[in-house]
């Protein structure tokens, strides 16, 4: 048995493997997108101002964003690799515990013997003093 514990079970490196998937898409699905539509509007000459310049900006965005999604699918790949170094150790298997042992125990442990209170001291009231 190993105290490494899987990646399969990890929920940062699935956070990071499914983000960097989605990431990358929408990506690329927008850089696609908006250079398509550039392409057709400058070639049909019918573009508009706000598709040229605009669809620019949008195009640079998707490229970062599939570049972002690029780079962690990397980096998922660097923890994987990175993890398949990490030495095992070994458990070490003790003893189970032996519960019936314990409740003999209890059922003839000594009970200490309490004194009871004979005498109490008496309860003097106090009267408030008077207000000046």
């Amino acid at each position: 048995m190993t105290v490494r514990p899987s990646l399969v079970r990890s929920i940062p490196f699935w956070i990071l493997l499914v983000g960097s998937l989605a990431t990358a898409a929408v990506g690329a699905w927008l850089t696609v997108d908006k250079l398509a539509v550039m392409s057709v509007g400058l070639s049909a000459g019918t573009a508009t101002p706000v598709d040229v310049y605009v669809g620019q900006v949008w195009a640079i965005i998707g490229g970062i964003l599939l570049a972002t999604g690029i780079l962690g699918l990397a980096l998922t790949l660097v923890t994987a690799v990175i993890r398949s170094f990490v030495p095992v150790t070994d458990v070490e298997i003790i003893e189970a515990l032996d519960w019936s042992d314990d409740e003999d125990a209890l059922e003839n442990a000594p009970v200490a013997e309490t004194t009871p209170v004979t005498e109490t001291a008496p309860v003097v009231e106090v009267e408030p003093a008077p207000q000046r």
